[in-house]
């Protein structure tokens, strides 16, 4: 149920000896042949590459923006929230954003009330990648608050400001953490100051470094010159002689300032200096950053000032080029590892016993692994589901043979390669398209929901062929005849490991697979437990979808109030997706596929309503609970 591969796209297309050329006139070199988007060297973009973005041209501005959103796009999120990411960058640039976003295409059309521009771009195939998408949102942050704007993501814009110049390292999500905990330090020693009387109101000479050498690097470097990972936390640990290096490097600009009046200089300040200096109080005197919807509150009542010119165009790319070209977090043995443990973890809540579970193991391992190896080669995504799947199902049959050779009742779990195949079911489009037709937006969510039914389509026809050549007659699980307790706490820890495994697929840093395992394991375990009381499996479904979305929000608002450190601070949807993908019922779909197959079409029928029953009923529950705590959903406007 998880996707891999990583879509490509316009901005994309490099050369090593284009980049070279490029790079003398200030342009990120992209193919003279792509023709997925408009390249950025052209002659209105690259004229503007090194002014503040803000003074920038139509162009400039709308070339960081629909990137942004084509980056989004590309890692699997539904297009409400591919929107509300351009509106987010657009805002403080002063443009107005009206676009059309579907599956694989952006069409957008930009204006900031003088000039205006549209621009087309599309993406060759699709793909999900869950840290793509928390990387934007630090992004977004840190492009706002160098703008003069507030954060919207995260209580501590700093932790953005100082994972935008980690982008290099490989866990962004450890960067994140260390900064984290030194920001959480600080805290603590401001306040044994204030303690001891010593405090004034002002910053600590440590937090006045790590300050300066954030706004230094982020203005003055460029992301790919070794001077703007100086402060790399594994490197340097935040060291004194790093802050000391950055307070040196600024005491003979600001000698004369010092002797003029404090708010003086701070009104002349840049505004993300000015915001990250008066923002140096008090994590719990911090106001949390407000929801999407609030950040318009305002219209109507009193002028927006105008964003300060805080970054160029040329730094905005840079560090979006380093986002999009990140490699994966880990390597296909790795991720098949994962898929074995997630798909065996789903035979044995779906009524599956030991012998189920090792062929699912091996199979799924096996067949995960083969997509990820196929999907480096760019290969079409339906011709790679039907080979992976037919590989999956055959490695769980001869692993099960195998064993029978030792105890010839492993030949009776014939149900067990369906549990083999759970891995390529797109769990993220099914759920993104259902959140889509939540916000009336049917164009892109029709078109998620077909690419589901398309590549769930060539995975049940590729398991009912492996099936009629080797003569598997998938029955069902036998019952395992556990105690309530035993199955219950079985079903929290597999839970949890499928969650994990599913959240590994989608390429989620370590931390965010735990969270959302978490929420998973309750979720599912909650699902399981109300449907052997006897409620429908559909409302099932709905109540744990339900749950994990409210769950999610909790978490997400428990950050955005200082209750848990900012790193933490991961999107929603990276949550509830990969702890409610586990419920898709991946059994109904191909045993109503086998017994179409079979010429059974009332078996078929009745296995196909099944499915679509509880399909509708997850994102349901999702979009329910985002109407109860987002403003931005409760409302039609």
């Amino acid at each position: 149920m998880g996707q891999t591969e990583h879509a490509e796209h316009g901005h994309q297309g490099q050369q090593s000896q284009q980049g070279q050329d490029h790079k003398e006139h200030g342009a990120i070199a992209v193919s003279h042949y792509h023709t997925h988007s408009i390249p950025l060297d052209m002659e209105d973009i690259e004229r503007d590459w090194d002014k503040p973005i803000a003074e920038a041209g139509i162009a400039a501005k709308a070339s960081v923006i629909v990137r942004v959103g084509l980056l989004d796009l590309s890692a699997g999120t539904g297009s409400f929230r591919v929107r509300e990411m351009m509106h987010r960058i657009a805002y403080p640039l002063g443009v107005h954003v009206r676009a059309d976003v579907n599956l694989t295409d952006i069409e957008a059309a930009c204006t900031d009330g003088k000039d205006r521009i549209t621009e087309v771009i599309d993406l060759p195939t699709t793909g999900v990648n869950t840290e793509r998408i928390w990387l934007l949102e630090h992004f977004a942050d840190w492009f706002s608050v160098n703008l003069g704007e507030e954060s919207m993501y995260h209580v501590q814009p700093e932790v953005s400001q100082g994972l935008m110049q980690h982008l290099d390292a490989k866990d962004a999500s450890q960067v994140s953490a260390e900064l984290s905990k030194r920001l959480r330090e600080e805290e603590r020693e401001e306040r044994r100051q204030g303690q001891g009387g010593a405090g004034d109101g002002r910053d600590l000479p440590g937090q006045d470094a790590v300050l300066d050498a954030l706004e230094d690097a982020s203005r003055h470097t460029d992301p790919g010159d070794p001077r703007a990972h100086q402060l790399h936390v594994h490197e340097t640990d935040w060291s004194q002689s790093a802050m000391t290096q950055s307070l040196a490097a600024r005491t003979a600009a600001e000698h004369e300032s010092e002797a003029t009046d404090r708010d003086e200089t701070a009104a002349s300040a840049p505004a993300g200096r000015r915001q990250a200096r008066t923002g140096r109080t008090k994590l719990a005197d911090r106001k949390p950053p407000k929801e999407y919807a609030e950040h318009f509150d305002h219209i109507g009542s009193e002028p927006k000032p105008k964003g300060q010119p805080g970054i160029t165009v040329r730094q905005a790319h840079q560090r979006l080029d380093m986002i999009e070209h990140r490699k994966p977090l880990y390597s296909p043995a790795f991720a098949g590892l994962a898929s074995a443990i997630a798909c065996a973890s789903f035979v044995f809540l779906l009524g599956g016993g030991p012998y189920d579970m090792v062929g699912a193991f091996v199979g799924a391992g096996l067949g995960h692994w083969l997509r990820r190896r196929l999907f480096a080669h760019h290969l079409n995504q339906f011709f790679v589901t039907f080979v992976c799947v037919a590989v999956a199902a055959l490695a769980c049959t001869g692993m099960l043979r195998l064993i029978g050779l030792f105890d010839p009742i492993a030949l009776n779990h014939d149900t067990a390669y369906i549990g083999a195949m759970l891995f390529v079911i797109p769990g993220f489009p099914l759920i993104t398209s259902g959140l889509d037709m939540a916000k009336i937006d049917f164009p892109s969510g029709i078109q998620r929901l077909t690419y589901f039914f398309c590549i769930v389509l060539m995975a049940t026809l590729a398991g009912w062929m492996v099936a009629s050549i080797v003569h598997l007659n998938p029955t069902g699980f036998e019952p395992l005849g556990l105690n309530p307790w035993v199955n219950g706490s079985l079903r929290f820890v597999f839970a949890f490991l499928g969650v994990w495994g599913f959240s590994i697929m989608f390429n989620s840093p370590q931390r965010m697979c735990l969270v959302a395992a978490t929420i998973g394991a309750i979720t599912d375990t909650l699902r399981l437990e109300i449907v052997d009381m006897g409620v429908p499996a559909e409302a099932g479904a709905f109540i744990g979808a339900l749950l994990a979305g409210l769950l999610a929000t909790a978490w997400r608002s428990s950050v955005r109030r200082g209750w848990l450190a900012p790193h933490f601070g991961y999107p929603r949807i990276c949550l509830t997706v990969p702890s409610i993908v586990i419920m898709v019922p991946g059994l109904y779909m191909y045993q109503a596929m086998f017994h179409l197959g079979s010429f059974d079409t009332q078996s078929a029928l009745d296995w196909a309503f099944r499915a679509f029953m509880v399909i509708i009923c997850l994102p349901i529950g999702l979009a329910m609970a985002r109407v109860i705590t987002d403003k931005s959903w409760r409302y039609d406007i």
